[in-house]
């Protein structure tokens, strides 16, 4: 059955004019009424600066991964339409395509290597969500969509869903906004929410991976509140201490290939390098992220077993 595809619109395009604007009026309300952290000039600049080359990259490359999914949308199970409950059910399962994806991107390093750069900024204001990669279609992670192909969803369908998504996030990245009501809190993903994704803290690490969702942490265990008496601290666990958006871009690619072509290691240790989580040492019995909870739980002891922290007698049970 053929189908008359509806001309959706290239959303996050056309709020390009918005998102400029409501970055200003962060601006204002952070500088004027003293609210939250402030911008840093270079910094944000280099955000925009990589917003333009994600949409660069997009034009370049965006074809290989909409062919892909066209090619196996001739070998859909099912031919879904545009109705409006079709559109909505492609919406809620590309949004935990999305978990799935941004689990991943934490915990492969290959993955990492792209989407380090959203977290590569140690600000948190609104032109951080533009701070995206140019090197995501080489990951090869758009064949996550796959299934929702095969299952019948339109792959211009797939891309208008996955934009309102990406619009979505737009406003979780501000410190402006405190705590919403506790229902939507408790649904959706907030500021909240997303400021304990790119924090630093032991305890905020690998947390609420959610794009519009939050129920997706909260049923797969990956949620993580955050906490007044711990604010989060943003960037990344070792800064990279450039605004050079070209080293943005590709500081962890070049570290990831020295790593995994260095001398003196076997097949494994180099996939590890390449595939295994960031931080992750051949040398060391725990390492990255779990290293790090590890080490604060041993300093703050009354921390062990809380939410986003291992217990105490794991700890002790690594024989570090």
């Amino acid at each position: 059955m053929d189908l008359a595809i509806p001309a959706f619109p290239a959303l996050t395009q056309l709020a390009i004019p918005a998102f400029v604007g409501l970055i200003l009026v962060e601006l204002f309300v952070l500088r004027r009424l003293r609210r939250g952290a402030g911008f840093e000039t270079r910094d944000t600049m280099t955000s925009l600066f990589m917003g333009v080359g994600n949409v660069v990259s997009g034009l370049l490359f965006g074809f290989v991964a909409y062919g892909v999914l066209v090619w196996f949308y001739e070998y859909r199970l099912f031919t879904i339409g545009f109705e409006w409950y079709w559109i909505l059910t492609c919406f809620l399962i590309d949004d935990l395509r999305y978990y799935v994806y941004h689990r991943i991107a934490h915990r492969c390093r290959w993955v990492w290597a792209e989407h380090v750069i959203h977290h590569s900024s140690q600000h948190y204001n609104l032109s951080t969500a533009l701070r995206q990669s140019w090197t995501g279609i080489f990951t090869g992670m758009f064949v996550l969509r796959i299934p929702l192909v095969l299952a019948g969803f339109h792959p211009a369908l797939i891309v208008f869903v996955g934009g309102i998504n990406l619009l979505y996030q737009f406003w979780i990245h501000t410190e402006t906004i405190g705590k919403m009501p506790r229902w939507f809190e408790f649904i959706m993903n907030t500021p909240s929410h997303h400021r304990v994704h790119h924090a630093t803290n032991p305890r905020y690490l690998d947390a609420n991976y959610a794009g519009t969702l939050i129920i997706w942490d909260r049923m797969f265990g990956t949620f993580v509140e955050e906490l007044e008496s711990d604010l989060p601290r943003y960037g990344l666990v070792r800064n990279i201490g450039t605004f050079n958006p070209f080293r943005v871009a590709f500081h962890e690619w070049v570290d990831m290939f020295r790593d995994a072509i260095r001398p003196g290691l076997n097949p494994g240790q180099r996939f590890g390098y390449l595939f295994r989580p960031p931080g992750w040492r051949h040398d060391v019995a725990v390492s990255g992220s779990e290293a790090i909870k590890q080490e604060f739980v041993e300093r703050n002891p009354a921390e062990a077993s809380k939410p986003g922290l291992p217990a105490l007698e794991e700890n002790l049970s690594s024989g570090r």
